[in-house]
């Protein structure tokens, strides 16, 4: 019975609880503002007043409630709410303030636990402690009283001529509460700045603990790839400030420019070894077939490139940044281009195969090219476009395939014409290509969506694929054959290669370690594509 009575009163106080959240959201909802502004000082009154009252058991109560140290802080705290006086009480200036230096500022700050949201560094010329830079949004920008250039003379009292900056940074981040400098004002003006409006999307990963190049570990943005950013100011060649896209606090943190990051990855970049594209005979009709063999294919095929110069691209191209934009396809807008990526066996083709089927009318697929002929089964324009090789190798000289290659003397080729085509007949193209082809492909014209279905570890391949086969292209039949040790390898090798070299173009990753759970990811992904905003480059926004 002890226990039911527990029970009800616990349940009875959580409704009450309830019901005074809902009574409290509604009323801020009426957007309130305060009856009184000063109710601790009317308390204090009140209880004076009292006091010179006969004291009954009820003026008793009332005065020891009034003297209760959380009904004063409650108090207290609705007072500075109501007047919105939320500035520190700063204690008094220092006496020993010499009249003479009037060149000297003397600062107080207050600091939590935050940063100061200031560089400093000895200059040059002088040797004298200069402030290097300010971080937006950083304590020291809120007071407007600390500026570039400002020589720092004292921090609390403490001379910092013979410091080094790395103990002076030291100090400051000790300090808590208000800090005082002494400073010798710049002589340069500063041009208010304002909030930048520039965003990017980071393609490396960066950790300003491990970078020894920044001047200030603690002002650094630590950032993973993918992350948006938004720029805040780029007055530094070498460290621009930035903070995490719709991120409440309003301090910025320094990261590499892109320049600099430039350099620094082309000094330590090891060489890219780029893989030629293979190609597999498959029989799936109604599909392009994947231009890619197997490792113990690759010496009976030639190897291809995707377009002219793509190889110069391969080693120019540094991923550090790119400058995004918010895009929402709209009603009348064709759709984006989705382009499926992934080592062969990974079922990338069993999932695009999926998807086709789940709407005919929806989803399109491009039909390849080919020289060879015809044969007695197959209609032009279904299974393949035949054109003759004459014609095939004028397209390529004209730049006009995504892909191709050369397979049993047969050229067979993927063309930008075929995307245009399904993206014609308001559908969305689904487009499976080698990795390197995917940057030649993102233009204003097809704002490609890029999906990199990877596989699961080795352990779970060898349990989930046990009883599949691989698509052998040994022969002109497609022969399906069970999996292999080295096949699992080689998928393995191929999607670390793919995700090392060209993960910065990947807008999704999808594992696919169980069919059917990878498809309801890849068709949720679809979903969301046509309904919500995505960061694009922002040349994808002008013709």
């Amino acid at each position: 019975m002890t226990l039911i009575l527990s029970i009800l009163s616990v349940w009875k106080s959580c409704a009450l609880i309830v019901v005074i959240h809902e009574k409290l959201h509604y009323y801020e909802k009426q957007n309130p503002v305060p009856i009184l502004h000063g109710a601790a000082a009317l308390a204090d009154d009140l209880a004076e007043e009292l006091q010179s009252k006969p004291l009954n058991s009820e003026i008793r109560e009332l005065l020891k409630l009034l003297s209760k140290p959380n009904l004063k802080a409650l108090l207290s705290v609705h007072d500075t709410v109501a007047q919105k006086n939320y500035d520190p009480v700063l204690p008094p200036m220092p006496d020993d303030i010499d009249e003479e230096e009037d060149s000297v500022k003397i600062i107080r700050l207050v600091k939590n636990r935050e940063p100061l949201g200031a560089t400093i560094k000895r200059d040059e010329h002088t040797g004298a402690i200069v402030v290097a830079r300010i971080m937006r949004g950083g304590a020291a920008d809120r007071s407007g009283l600390i500026h570039v250039g400002d020589e720092l003379r004292e921090v609390n009292g403490i001379p910092v001529d013979d410091k080094k900056p790395e103990e002076i940074i030291h100090i400051l981040a000790q300090s808590q509460g208000a800090i005082t400098f002494k400073i010798i004002p710049s002589v340069k003006e500063e041009t208010p700045s304002k909030e930048g409006k520039m965003f990017i999307r980071a393609l490396f990963d960066y950790d300003p603990n491990e970078d020894k190049a920044i001047p200030c570990k603690e002002a650094g943005l630590a950032f993973r790839k993918g992350d948006i950013l938004q720029i805040m100011s780029q007055d530094d060649a070498t460290w621009w400030q930035a903070k995490h896209e719709g991120d409440a606090n309003p301090r910025a943190g320094l990261i590499p420019s892109k320049h600099f990051q430039e350099r620094r990855f082309a000094l330590r970049r090891p060489e890219v070894q780029i893989q030629p594209l293979k190609i597999s005979n498959r029989k799936s009709s109604g599909f392009r077939r994947s231009f890619r063999l197997s490792r113990k294919d690759k010496k009976t095929n030639k190897s291809m490139y995707e377009c002219k110069k793509s190889d110069q691209y391969d080693t120019a191209d540094i991923p550090t940044y790119e400058e995004v934009a918010k895009y929402r396809r709209q009603p009348n807008d064709k759709y984006r281009l989705v382009v499926l990526v992934g080592p062969v066996g990974v079922g990338l083709n069993e999932l695009k195969r999926k998807l086709l089927i789940s709407d005919t009318q929806h989803y399109g697929v491009t039909v390849p090219h080919t020289t060879r002929a015809r044969r007695s089964q197959e209609s032009d324009g279904v299974e393949y476009i035949f054109i003759s090789k004459h014609l095939f190798e004028t397209d390529v000289q004209n730049n006009k395939f995504i892909e191709y290659g050369e397979y049993k003397n047969n050229y067979y080729g993927t063309s930008l014409d075929s995307v245009r085509s399904v993206l014609a007949k308001n559908k969305v193209c689904l487009l499976d290509v080698q990795p390197h082809t995917v940057k030649h492909l993102r233009t204003y014209e097809f704002k490609p969506f890029v999906i990199f279905i990877k596989p699961p570890p080795l352990d779970r391949l060898r349990e989930t694929r046990k009883n599949a086969k691989i698509i052998s292209s040994k022969d002109d039949r497609g022969t399906a054959k069970p999996f292999t040790e080295e096949d699992f390898q080689e998928m393995i090798k191929s999607a670390q290669v793919m995700e090392s070299q060209y993960g910065h173009l990947f807008d999704k990753v999808i594992i696919n370690d169980d069919l059917a759970t990878a498809y309801s990811e890849l068709k949720a992904t679809f979903d969301r594509l046509e309904t919500e905003t995505f960061w694009v480059p922002v040349s994808w926004l002008h013709s």
